[in-house]
């Protein structure tokens, strides 16, 4: 599975680990994502989608479907 919000596209970020003598390894800064079953009342059924955390906060906040058409996209897309 990867590691992407499905209505945000949030991805993991590349940077480097910088220890005290300034030597630098790789490292990965994944992003907060969780599974999650929305209920959509305007289908009334439940939806489970992978998203981030600051996407629940704004689907608790608008609503998914008035969310997704905020950000141009439908809910055939996220499926």
């Amino acid at each position: 599975m990867s590691r992407l919000c499905k209505i945000t596209g949030k991805s993991p970020l590349v940077g480097n680990n910088v220890s005290k003598s300034q030597r630098r390894t790789k490292r990965r800064q994944l992003p907060n994502l969780q599974s999650k079953k929305i209920f959509v009342p305007e289908l009334n059924k439940f939806v489970q989608l992978k998203v981030s955390t600051s996407a629940l906060k704004t689907i608790d906040k608008y609503g998914l479907l008035p969310y997704l058409k905020k950000q141009g996209l439908t809910l055939s897309d996220i499926k």
